[in-house]
């Protein structure tokens, strides 16, 4: 349940309403709260007065947040050890300093700051400055750069401080990190589909490689190299048969021994489409052979297409009109 001060007239709605933590002004209040979901760390407001609001929610692959404080703050944070936390600045300003002397500012929807594991950061806030807040675990940030490269990443990834979020990849990063919240806050929106929420997870995990400078950025921007289609036969046995099962492209380019980005080149080389395009149209053919086989006293078509992975009903109507001529209750009927 959300906390709220005491004293507070009325919790602020802030983003990510829907899953509040704390809204308070009290210092020792929001000390814990941000300490409790994110890490330790020593928070000063000039005034000692803030009116701080933090809403957050935690999947399996990162905790994600928003918070303000309403006031000019300070926090000095010691290494986080075992994450990775991106601060993705929405309104105001910040000015952060590492402990190896690298200073960055960030301004409102055109900057962030990345904090590694092995650093002491000090960030200064302005009164306005509102921030989205991604804590990503290292094994998982750093297995997923490990899947696109195909090798190994076992050292800490060394992102410049700041985060560049007026390039194209740093504008479809933040658009992400903005959709996400606000499906999270949507009724049946993707906090209720946890195959989609961890695809779409995954999908800013690979965007934040992209806009963050690392020694690993270039291999990243270079073009795969396509292999042999020999190379898909067991990837492509495998999809057929684990169609039914939340399919990742990290967990076929694995089975292929390939890194996600071969896994694709191959896939558009070989096949003209990618492996997720191929992958929804096997499964829209086994929507339809059940539907063949089914009849309509005994068949719901929604059963049906959430069992072969489509959550979101009207598209999937749509894709299986494309494929097939013909709405899935119309095949369902034929067999009436």
């Amino acid at each position: 349940m959300p906390m709220r001060s005491d004293d507070e007239p009325g919790a602020a709605r802030g983003r990510l309403s829907e899953h509040a933590v704390l809204d308070t002004r009290h210092l020792d209040e929001a000390r814990e709260a941000v300490s409790r979901v994110y890490l330790a760390h020593d928070l000063r407001a000039p005034t000692g007065r803030i009116a701080m609001t933090l809403n957050a929610t935690s999947d399996r692959l990162f905790t994600f947040g928003y918070l303000t404080y309403g006031s000019s703050a300070t926090l000095v944070m010691p290494p986080t050890e075992d994450n990775y936390h991106v601060n993705l600045t929405i309104a105001g300003e910040t000015n952060g300093e590492r402990s190896d002397g690298t200073r960055r500012a960030t301004a409102a929807g055109r900057s962030g700051l990345i904090l590694l594991p092995h650093h002491t950061t000090t960030v200064h806030w302005s009164a306005e400055a509102e921030q989205w807040h991604l804590k990503i675990p290292r094994v998982t940030l750093e297995s997923h750069l490990g899947d696109q490269l195909g090798r190994p990443v076992h050292d800490v990834v060394d992102f410049d401080f700041g985060v560049d979020l007026t390039t194209p990849v740093g504008r479809t990063l933040m658009s992400s990190v903005e959709f996400l919240a606000r499906e999270l806050d949507r009724p049946g929106g993707l906090g209720d589909m946890p195959l989609a929420r961890e695809q779409l997870e995954a999908f800013i995990v690979t965007q934040l490689l992209h806009a963050g400078r690392h020694r690993y950025s270039d291999a990243l921007a270079a073009p795969a190299d396509p292999v042999r289609r020999g190379r898909l036969g067991p990837v492509l046995e495998y999809m057929e048969q684990h169609a039914d099962d939340p399919l990742t492209p990290q967990e076929l380019a694995r089975v292929g021994c390939l890194s996600v980005r071969t896994l694709h080149a191959t896939f558009q080389q070989e096949l003209g489409e990618s492996p997720m395009s191929y992958l929804r149209r096997l499964r829209l053919d086994h929507v339809r052979a059940e539907l063949l086989r089914g009849h309509p006293a005994d068949v719901q078509v929604t059963e049906v297409a959430l069992r072969w992975g489509f959550l979101h009903q009207s598209r999937f109507a749509q894709q299986y009109r494309e494929r097939f001529g013909e709405l899935p209750r119309e095949t369902l009927r034929h067999r009436g």
